[in-house]
């Protein structure tokens, strides 16, 4: 009788199967998930009132939300470039450098503020206004889903 040597991943117990790590991992993206969700309403982030606010200069909520985002992924970036840190599959992470240029990142990001300003509402928390019952923002969500897709077809001929 031969024996096969078991293959071992870190932090999981040698006899669990695929599956459950698997089933496993989308259960804490998945509460991950709906705690940031509950974070984006209950911080009025998807607020169209705090969104006009901040379009008008007349709050500073919104800047300070979007600061200590920012703050905060330059933060994780920074640790992520220098720590090592593994994937739960015992990968390395790594993070890439943006590439060069100016064009993609300015029409890009006119493209991004035209649609926040038609929807009247950031569309990062699509699916937390879903959750809220929020309906409306299933025209954003139908239009997020088309510019994908219109991207896809046509990102051969769009600058980069």
């Amino acid at each position: 009788m031969s024996t096969k040597p078991v293959r071992t991943i870190p932090g999981v117990h040698p006899g669990a199967s695929s599956i459950t790590r698997a089933a496993t991992g989308l259960l804490v993206y998945l509460l991950a998930g709906l705690y940031f969700g509950v974070v984006l309403v209950k911080s009025e982030a998807a607020s169209w009132y705090r969104i006009q606010e901040m379009f008008r200069f007349e709050s500073f909520h919104m800047f300070g939300l979007i600061g200590s985002a920012v703050l905060t992924g330059m933060l994780t970036t920074a640790l992520l470039r220098g720590s090592g840190i593994k994937s739960r599959d015992g990968q390395a992470i790594t993070v890439t450098l943006k590439e060069k240029g100016w064009r993609r990142y300015v029409f890009g990001g006119l493209t991004f503020g035209v649609g926040w300003g038609l929807a009247g509402v950031c569309p990062g928390p699509i699916f937390a206004l879903l959750g809220a019952s929020i309906w409306p923002i299933l025209i954003v969500l139908a239009s997020a889903l088309l510019g994908t897709y219109l991207y896809g077809v046509f990102k051969d001929r769009l600058p980069h």
